[in-house]
């Protein structure tokens, strides 16, 4: 009786998901057939597809998720169904793509419109909800994630999804696609190590010595307010001048624009989450802990290393997580000063108007940002134990 009940009562959540995607369905394109890159391109609606088998089957799974996601209260059912129609939908944009491109053509270009993306976030949006619900521990979180990451692998090594114009950009910028990635991932976890041992001794200080705790952070607050082109361009004329005028500065890479300038900034960006987690972390300890410490014979500095950091680590902890996802995020502004990173297509696409080759830039960075929040998140969880 109770599990019929809740079968008639809608999900509001549900409700409001499944309008969306009704709305951006036939209100906005699904694809832009473009004659080149730059082109506006001709939109074409999901509805105007119909003929497609590809477009059917994804037709048929959108109405079965939405009326699981109205009625259904079982979440591995709307979880199956939200995957199966994620990668319908992913399938069905790259045949689209596919059978709008004239043969033969190099320049003609595929984009996913507006109802793709709508509906991509809001089956994203269903697939979140049924994993909440199904409430699973943190490493399995990550094996979620890897699993769907290897879903997304098998699609684009297929070669079904070939034709649209971001994986055209792909093709065209490989190489480099790679090296900008090694240069992204190396400035962010590079100024996150860099920030890491100049933080954590700091923050340890600020907590050992209260006066010197407000000057420290009010300095380093001060900081984050300066926006971070701004601060690159601070940077640069100190730098260019110590390039100029101390040979060895020079030959170890340090100059007034490049990777220099944008890996001080990242690690100064950094730095206050990092103190502040520390010393919050350490103010969470029981005194009376380190009270009974002490009475054992204990220095300060055992003290510190057996029982203050270890007891503090997840809230340190914490904060490298938010200065790591910070971190990758920043790194594409450092692409206008020659730092490098997936900033050099975002930029280059916005100079172009080529929005395709902005989303060659934006759609890694977004991956590598929500992966990493997930890892840290798991480790975070695993540390702190079902208690917390």
């Amino acid at each position: 009786m109770e599990e019929t009940l809740a079968v008639r009562k809608l999900d509001r959540l549900g409700v409001v998901l499944v309008a969306g995607g009704i709305a951006a369905t036939a209100l906005l394109p699904f694809i832009y057939v473009k004659a080149n890159r730059i082109a506006a391109g001709r939109p074409m609606l999901l509805t105007q597809l119909l003929p497609q088998t590809s477009v059917l089957i994804l037709l048929a799974l959108l109405v079965a998720t939405a009326l699981a996601t109205l009625f259904l209260r079982n979440a591995f059912i709307r979880l199956a169904l939200g995957t199966l129609c994620l990668a319908a939908l992913i399938a069905a944009i790259g045949l689209t793509a596919t059978a709008a491109t004239p043969p033969g053509s190099t320049v003609a270009r595929m984009t996913p419109g507006g109802s793709f993306w709508v509906l991509f976030g809001v089956i994203g949006l269903i697939i979140s909800d049924a994993l909440v619900k199904i409430r699973l521990t943190p490493w399995m979180r990550v094996v979620v994630l890897v699993a769907y990451t290897a879903l997304l692998g098998i699609c684009l090594s297929s070669g079904m999804l070939d034709s649209l114009s971001i994986l055209r950009e792909f093709s065209t910028r490989s190489a480099q696609f790679w090296t900008e990635a090694v240069s992204h991932l190396v400035l962010a976890l590079g100024s996150l190590a860099i920030a890491i041992v100049l933080g954590l001794p700091l923050g340890i200080l600020c907590f050992w010595v209260p006066k010197l705790r407000a000057i420290v952070l009010r300095t380093l607050s001060l900081i984050q307010t300066i926006p971070s082109l701004a601060l690159f361009g601070i940077l640069m004329l100190p730098l260019g001048y110590l390039a100029a005028n101390v040979p060895l500065a020079a030959d170890i890479g340090i100059r007034g624009i490049g990777t220099a300038p944008a890996l001080i900034a990242l690690v100064l960006y950094s730095l206050l989450p990092i103190v502040a987690n520390t010393v919050v972390g350490l103010e969470g300890v029981d005194p009376s802990v380190r009270d009974a410490a002490a009475g054992m014979g204990l220095t300060r500095r055992q003290i510190l290393v057996g029982i203050d950091l270890p007891l503090a680590f997840p809230v340190i902890l914490t904060g490298i997580r938010i200065v790591l996802v910070q971190a990758i995020g920043m790194v594409t502004i450092a692409a206008l000063i020659g730092g490098g990173g997936f900033g050099i297509f975002i930029f280059q696409g916005l100079g172009q108007t080529a929005m395709d080759l902005v989303l060659l830039g934006a759609v890694p960075t977004v991956f590598f940002a929500f992966s990493s929040a997930v890892i840290l998140d798991a480790v975070i969880e695993s540390i702190q134990g079902p208690a917390a």
